[in-house]
């Protein structure tokens, strides 16, 4: 709790003058003016030790992507999907269906890629393009903005180890490889 300090010299006399203004009210009396006080000196702080400095705080994560399936691929596999050597076990075509059909038909092709001992899904939807978060498949490229929610979302998201973008030979920008993981 600090002391009060008193008013200075400019403050007593605005102090005095708005006191001087006001008219009390009836049965009441102004209560006299006190002239200013000398001002009253604030004892000094004693000085602190300076404080340690505060050990650095660790750098928060990474911003969450819609979907992180890279750790279950080496180099060997980036070279094969680069150069275009990877042979899809199964495709899947979204082209042509409403957003409903489009997730229900990937969801249902994804559980028979993985029946099959599928390794890699070529998943065809077209090229990204900006679509509007509430977008019901009015504008094209709805159906490939939805994809990456709807995988992290789906039962099937621990099963993919991996989704790339298609060779050009594949579709390239319009398709994505899944690659899932093996059964053992």
């Amino acid at each position: 709790m600090s002391i009060p300090r008193g008013l200075s010299d400019e403050e007593a006399a605005a102090w005095a003058k708005l006191a001087a203004s006001v008219t009390p009210m009836e049965g009441r009396v102004r209560p006299p003016v006190k002239q200013a006080e000398p001002l009253k000196p604030v004892p000094a702080r004693p000085a602190r030790p300076s404080p340690k400095p505060a050990p650095p705080r660790p750098a928060p994560p990474p911003a969450p992507q819609a979907m992180q399936h890279d750790s279950g691929l080496d180099g060997h596999w980036d070279r094969r999907i680069k150069s275009g050597a990877i042979q899809p076990d199964f495709t899947l075509d979204l082209h042509g269906f409403s957003l409903d059909a489009a997730y229900d038909r990937l969801m249902s092709g994804l559980d028979q890629a993985l029946a099959m001992d599928a390794r890699v899904v070529l998943l065809i939807a077209g090229r990204s393009r900006p679509v509007d978060p509430a977008d019901r498949a009015a504008k094209r490229g709805a159906i490939r903005a939805k994809i990456l929610d709807w995988l992290a979302a789906s039962r099937h998201e621990n099963a993919i180890t991996a989704i790339r973008r298609a060779h050009i030979r594949h579709g390239g920008e319009g398709a994505l490889y899944l690659v899932l993981k093996r059964r053992r």
